[in-house]
């Protein structure tokens, strides 16, 4: 099994994050995030790398752009394979094992009656990519939607290191049913809407 050594933390809602976070950093585990995730984490006196630390370039047009890079794809999507492993050498691409994500509040926004502009805004794109990267490589990497899961995943990883396969292949379903649902919500707000 894929021993966990690196975690990427970005969450909208932030239930159980900074507990999740002090168990990591105790075992160790380097944790990557973005903005007030990672403000939160720090808060708490918890070490936390930001992404554009990582990546090497900086958030933009207005955190739009943060985690669309090739080394934070890269890392996700990097297999265990002798040729994935050369590549990311050769680009400095560092293996990223957990991703735990949960997605803008585009439901939220909409059932408050927010204007048109700010429910776009709450479109995320980053976070699915990341959690659909991470499903799909579900055979190393583990992916977390649901703060629901972090007690289980916390204790596969406290007791071995590591999360087994099969609780990885769970969550990699539970990921895809949650992008999806997610998708289903932009089409369906969009739907409704007259054209302009």
């Amino acid at each position: 099994m894929q021993k966990v050594a690196r975690a990427l933390v970005s969450v909208s809602d932030k239930k159980g994050i900074l507990e999740l976070g002090k168990r990591l950093a105790k075992l160790g585990v380097e944790i990557l995030s973005t903005g007030g995730t990672a403000r939160a984490l720090r808060d708490a006196q918890i070490p936390v790398k930001d992404v554009s630390d990582f990546t090497g370039f900086p958030e933009m047009l207005d955190g739009r752009v943060k985690t669309l890079h090739p080394r934070v794809h890269g890392g996700i999507l990097g297999r265990m394979t002798e040729d994935h492993q050369r590549q990311m050498r050769e680009h400095g691409i560092d293996a990223i094992d957990l991703v735990v994500v949960n997605l803008y509040p585009f439901r939220e926004t909409v059932a408050r009656g927010a204007s048109f502009e700010e429910v776009i805004e709450n479109i995320d794109i980053g976070g699915p990519a990341m959690v659909r990267s991470a499903a799909k490589n579900h055979e190393r990497v583990a992916v977390v939607v649901d703060p629901a899961d972090y007690e289980r995943v916390l204790a596969e990883i406290e007791k071995s290191g590591a999360v087994s396969q099969s609780l990885r292949f769970e969550l990699c379903r539970k990921a895809f049913a949650h992008t999806a649902a997610y998708d289903g919500a932009i089409a369906s707000y969009l739907e409704r809407l007259p054209r302009p």
